[in-house]
């Protein structure tokens, strides 16, 4: 539970606003993400020793709502002394016709954030091996994913932390359940194929709405992502409408869903992977008889 005043801290929070419901909001966001980081054990071992050599994360931001709040809320827990590591952010320029490439360099540069702005034209492979009339988000994601993982080597980074909020993991625990016939979602930490690098999303309980009312308050200079933006009809989309026409009908419902993620029971499903129901037997009283011990009159 934080005990201090929520004063700024670092120019990330430059003309924060000192309204009561914006420290509520602040507050809870840095309580939640702090959660997340404590409950799936983002910090490693010996990462607290002082005398050990401070680990680096690689904080991946696209200019959205989410990866800003992200930035602000790692540095305020590495201000508190609750995240002893090194921070460096990192933007990948993916090429996409009418992208604002000053933006996010400047911004970091006016706040003093040790940045690496990294480009690689992954738009115009996306837009060629993409067939027209397919949606661009996986291979878009997959090339993404392989650059950022090749920045991190190269910087020394232990991990790369990205920006999925709550919202984000729901749907795409729906997405699966609809479409892929699974029961998966984004995991708030996993290695990746390699094994050298863990991929982090400390903001896993924490909300979309409040990543935009505290990006919007803070005035970040948000940029949208107009190549997924110009496709309609992605399932995503369908999916988030489904989601806030449950949440319109009974508010909560999505924090109810979300904890159903962290509560699962599979006794209570049907994978025999997960629950050995071949050896699943039932306790036997001495009311039962083994007809095969009883011996055959003649």
């Amino acid at each position: 539970m934080l005990d201090t005043d929520l004063d700024d801290i670092h120019p990330l929070f430059a003309g924060a606003p000192s309204t009561t419901g914006f420290k509520k909001l602040r507050k809870r966001i840095v309580r939640y993400t702090r959660e997340a980081i404590e409950q799936y054990g983002m910090i490693e071992q010996g990462a607290r020793d002082p005398d050990a050599k401070p680990q680096k994360w690689l904080v991946c931001l696209s200019g959205g709502k989410d990866s800003y709040t992200l930035l602000a809320v790692l540095y305020e827990l590495k201000w508190r002394g609750l995240l002893p590591v090194d921070l460096l952010a990192c933007n990948l320029d993916q090429g996409q016709p009418g992208f604002p490439a000053t933006v996010l360099p400047e911004f970091l540069e006016k706040m003093g954030v040790p940045h690496r702005i990294e480009y690689q034209d992954t738009y115009s492979v996306v837009m060629d091996k993409v067939p027209a009339g397919r949606t661009f988000c996986a291979l878009c994601s997959r090339l993404r994913r392989g650059n950022l993982y090749r920045v991190a080597r190269e910087e020394g980074c232990s991990a790369v932390v990205l920006g999925h909020h709550r919202d984000d993991i729901l749907e795409t625990f729906f997405m699966n359940l609809f479409h892929g016939g699974r029961l998966a979602t984004m995991p708030p930490k996993l290695i990746n194929e390699e094994g050298d690098l863990f991929v982090y999303r400390p903001l896993a309980h924490v909300a979309e709405a409040d990543c935009e009312k505290f990006a919007n308050a803070m005035n970040y200079p948000i940029i949208p992502c107009d190549l997924c933006g110009s496709q309609d009809g992605l399932q995503r989309q369908q999916v988030k409408q489904i989601l806030d026409g449950w949440e319109s009908n009974s508010p909560g419902r999505r924090q109810v869903m979300f904890r159903a993620l962290m509560n699962a029971r599979p006794s209570h499903l049907l994978d025999p992977k997960l629950f050995d129901f071949l050896g699943l037997e039932r306790k036997k009283s001495e009311s039962d008889t083994n007809f095969d011990e009883i011996p055959v009159l003649r």
